[in-house]
């Protein structure tokens, strides 16, 4: 049972770089900075009693919270080795969080619904495998929105809000670079300006001395950063940091800022 726990316990938000498909589980070279990553990332948070993961593998046309008692695992990627379809995360949903935050976000009239079928996608079980192994943390899954406009997901993240006064974690797992004809899928870290110029501007976008409307109003036009659509062809990486930044309404800190396949990602705390 999911009890709400006391204001002094604040929700820690986080948008991460989950690296390519299972890869960083494979053991592949080119995403060692950001396991190593992950793995210590626990040692700078508080323990939660639940974590909510925004995938950017799950779009949905209404928010849609993954409602399952005990998910099963979804291997949304192909092309890979036998072992990377034998990964498992065993650890439990939590049917009473989806439905007070489906609860929360109705109130806050954006539509959500409970899909009590769906299981982990990789955006939480590659990270969170290697977080926290022991998959004794309740996790659930809320979606992005078809249609990919910045400025709902910003509101998505305001309507999450009320949770930040509870010990929950919520991360945004997406990649700050995600153009997959650019990678080097062969590990090397080669210069690219383009990459440089936008991760730049996201830095000082997240973590600058802006105030908070502008920091806002920036994300609404970030086709607009340079090399934008260079590093996301499509958004659905980028939208995870919109979530968390509508959410936490504050100036992150920037955690991670390394190469994985190639290209620099970033990752960043409120």
């Amino acid at each position: 049972m999911w009890n709400r726990s006391n204001s002094q316990n604040k929700a820690q938000v986080v948008y991460f770089s989950h690296g390519g498909g299972p890869l960083p589980i494979l053991g592949d070279v080119s995403h060692m900075a950001m396991v190593e990553f992950m793995r210590q990332l626990p040692s700078r948070l508080k323990r939660p009693e639940a974590i909510l993961v925004i995938s950017a593998h799950w779009e949905e046309e209404n928010a849609t919270l993954l409602g399952a008692e005990t998910p099963a695992m979804v291997y949304d990627y192909y092309g890979f080795p036998d072992e990377a379809y034998q990964i498992t995360y065993s650890a439990p949903g939590s049917p009473d969080l989806a439905k007070r935050i489906s609860g929360l976000l109705n109130q806050n009239n954006i539509p959500a619904r409970i899909d009590p079928q769906r299981g982990f996608d990789h955006g939480l079980f590659i990270p969170l495998k290697l977080m926290y192994p022991q998959a004794d943390i309740p996790a659930i899954q809320l979606s992005l929105l078809r249609g990919l406009d910045p400025r709902t997901h910003l509101s998505l993240g305001a309507g999450l809000r009320e949770l930040m006064h509870e010990k929950i974690l919520v991360i945004g797992s997406g990649f700050s670079f995600h153009n997959m004809q650019a990678f080097s899928w062969h590990g090397a870290n080669t210069p690219d300006a383009a990459n440089d110029e936008f991760q730049n501007w996201l830095i000082e976008v997240c973590a600058g001395p802006l105030s908070p409307s502008e920091r806002e109003q920036r994300l609404v036009d970030w086709q607009e950063a340079p090399s934008a659509r260079y590093c996301h062809p499509r958004e659905e990486h980028l939208l995870p940091l919109h979530v968390c930044l509508g959410m936490a309404n504050k100036a992150a800190t920037m955690i991670f800022d390394d190469y994985i396949l190639g290209k620099r990602g970033l990752a960043f705390l409120w």
